[in-house]
């Protein structure tokens, strides 16, 4: 068979065929009486051996071994083609992100594109400080990669570059918060951590929604960032939750601040005394007592004032004295005009 018709029927080009020939890769065995190639039904054969290796992924060199050696073993270069075929592919895969990412973003102009593309490689630098400068260099306006804000959020351990991340994802307009719920759901409590003060940076409903969700987390942690940011927007509900953080400790005076948010109301105000009262009745810890004293100066109202004239009377000195220096600061300022 001459190369023209092999070509036709391998779908090999002469080209290539000449190239096997020149390598002793697949060598036609014959020659016509015009010195042209002819291929045996055995070069056939080889040919398509050469192209299913080819296939596989094997160089040229490693074809001919395959076919040549025949001790050549074909395990190690089989296990050595399927590393390399996983690491092209996660490559692919990476660019494929990448690529759906800037998608997602609608980039109006290339500039827009390079933009997405510059914060995107920045996101992977081991430098906080570039991350950080990377995140707060994005123009007001700009199409963001929400979906790798997300990812970096979720991740981030530099406290500066975290806040910077939420700080974009809150001018996203809640367009992360599908990502971020997702977050809530991790196995790893970290990332649940992340996920919860990153949803209460959005000012949204649907944000406001998923932090209720993360109210019943099984950490503790994630349950008390949602109730100060749930307590921040005016939701009632975390009251109890805020005064466990008082009487527990746990961050006890950003809680009492947010208690003091939710009471302006004046019947909010004394619900949230009253049980502040029952606190202080069925506990003889005087450290919480103190911190209990302490968040009263933080509600508004007449119930907190009586409730501080007697806490002046305490059998405690340290709790009288706190509760006395308190109410003396309330009237003087109620005096003055001010209201706490």
């Amino acid at each position: 068979m001459l190369i023209g018709e092999v070509s036709q029927r391998s779908g090999v080009s002469t080209r290539m065929l000449r190239h096997y020939d020149a390598l002793g890769l697949v060598k036609p065995t014959g020659r016509t009486s015009g010195g042209y190639r002819e291929y045996s039904a055995d070069d056939i054969r080889r040919l398509f051996h050469v192209e299913c290796l080819r296939t596989l992924g094997l160089s040229l060199n490693e074809a001919k071994r395959a076919l040549d050696e025949p001790a050549f073993a074909p395990a190690e270069l089989v296990g050595k083609l399927i590393r390399h075929t996983r690491a092209r592919i996660a490559t692919e895969e990476e660019l494929l992100r990448k690529l759906e990412r800037v998608e997602a973003a609608a980039p109006a102009r290339w500039g827009d594109v390079m933009s997405i593309v510059t914060l995107m490689r920045a996101l992977e630098s081991e430098s906080g400080a570039h991350r950080q400068q990377a995140v707060l260099a994005q123009n007001e306006g700009a199409a963001l990669p929400v979906e790798a804000l997300v990812e970096a959020a979720l991740s981030e351990d530099d406290p500066n570059v975290a806040g910077a991340l939420r700080w974009s994802l809150a001018r996203a307009a809640g367009e992360g918060l599908t990502d971020l719920s997702v977050g809530l759901d991790s196995a790893v409590v970290e990332v649940r951590r992340r996920a919860t003060v990153a949803i209460a940076a959005v000012p949204t409903e649907e944000a406001t929604a998923l932090l209720r969700r993360a109210l019943d987390d099984g950490d503790v942690t994630v349950r008390d960032r949602a109730a100060l940011a749930l307590g921040s927007r005016r939701v009632a509900e975390v009251v109890p939750a805020l005064l466990e953080m008082v009487v527990e400790g746990r961050s006890d005076v950003e809680a009492a601040e947010v208690l003091g948010l939710l009471a302006e109301v004046a019947p909010a105000a004394d619900r949230i005394v009253r049980a502040m009262r029952d606190d202080l009745e069925t506990t003889e810890d005087a450290p919480t007592r103190l911190r209990i004293t302490q968040a009263l100066a933080e509600i508004p109202g007449a119930a907190a004032q009586d409730a501080l004239a007697e806490l002046a009377n305490d059998d405690d000195r340290t709790i009288a004295a706190t509760a006395s220096a308190i109410a003396h600061t309330r009237n003087r300022r109620k005096r003055h005009g001010f209201h706490n």
